[in-house]
C-alpha cells in the first residue's frame, strides 16, 4: 500500500536499499510546503527530517529545506506536482507522483521509462485505489496490541508491517500501517508519536483495492519496472496494486 512493491523489490538482484539524500531532502522542502515549517504540527515533516537524520543528512541541509519549503528566505521551492496513470507490466495498476521545475523535461522521461507497460490517461486507473491517510509506525513492545492502537489513534484498519516489508522497522519492534482518513493523518500520528510508537511514515496515498496477485518470475519483472520509476530523480512516491 503504498511501499507494498518494494517486497517485490526485494527479489531483483543487485536492488539498492533506500533513498538518496537529495530524494530525502526534496520530501522535507514538499513536506515543508505541503503543512508548515513546523515538525510538531506536521508529521509528514516531522517523519521525512527524522529519516534523513538516520541516513546522516547534514542538519544545514535539512533546514535548508525546511526553509524553502516553508517559503522562508530568499529561496523558494518551485515545483509543480503531477500524477501520472498507468500499468507496470503484468497489467498492475500504477499510480506515479512526480515534484518538477520543468514539466517539459520530466513528462518525456517519464513516457520512456513507461515503454514496457502503459501510460493511461488522467483518471484512467484511480478508481482502483482508495485515496486515504497512511501512517506507517513501529512500538518497541513486540507485543502491543496494534488493533487496540489503531482504535485509541482514530485509524479506519491496519496491517502489521515488518522488516521484511519496511527496512526503517527495527527486527524486534511492533511494526504497523495504519489506515485513516486523509483528514486524520496529523491526529493520528499524533496520537501514536505520544504512547510509544515511532512514526517513519506519515502522508496522504493510494491503497489498492484488488491487488494483484504475482508469481515469483511476474514480481521480478514488476519490481523491476517499479525501480526504474522510482529511480528517477523527479519520481517522488510510486503506488502500485500489488499484494
Amino acid at each position: 500500500m503504498g511501499r507494498q512493491w518494494l517486497l517485490a523489490k526485494r527479489l531483483v538482484a543487485g536492488l539498492k536499499k533506500g533513498r538518496t539524500n537529495g530524494k530525502l531532502v526534496r520530501e522535507i522542502s514538499v513536506a515543508a510546503k505541503m503543512n508548515g515549517p513546523d515538525p510538531d504540527m506536521n508529521p509528514r515533516l516531522y517523519a521525512a527530517v527524522e529519516k534523513a537524520k538516520k541516513e546522516s543528512v547534514p542538519r544545514d541541509a535539512i533546514e535548508r529545506a525546511i526553509r524553502k519549503g516553508a517559503g522562508i528566505g530568499d529561496e523558494k521551492i518551485v515545483m509543480e506536482h503531477i500524477v501520472f496513470e498507468g500499468y507496470a507490466p503484468n497489467k498492475v495498476a500504477v499510480i506515479v507522483e512526480v515534484f518538477t521545475d520543468n514539466l517539459n523535461r520530466t513528462t518525456p522521461e517519464i513516457r520512456v521509462l513507461f515503454k514496457k507497460g502503459v501510460l493511461g490517461s488522467t483518471g484512467s486507473n484511480k478508481f482502483l485505489f482508495d485515496h486515504v491517510g497512511i501512517v506507517e509506525a513501529y512500538h518497541p513492545n513486540s507485543n502491543i496490541d496494534r488493533e487496540a492502537a489503531a482504535i485509541e489513534a482514530g485509524a479506519n484498519e491496519f496491517e502489521t508491517l515488518t522488516n521484511e516489508k519496511n527496512d526503517d522497522i527495527p527486527t524486534d519492534a511492533a511494526g504497523a500501517r495504519f489506515i485513516c482518513d486523509r483528514t486524520a493523518v496529523h491526529s493520528t500520528s499524533k496520537w501514536l508519536s505520544a504512547n510509544g510508537w515511532t512514526v517513519i511514515t506519515a502522508e496522504i496515498g493510494y491503497v489498492p483495492k484488488q491487488p494483484a496477485n504475482l508469481s515469483d518470475e511476474q514480481k521480478i519483472e514488476t519490481g523491476e519496472f517499479l525501480q526504474e520509476l522510482d529511480d528517477h530523480d523527479d519520481v517522488h512516491r510510486v503506488w502500485a496494486a500489488i499484494g
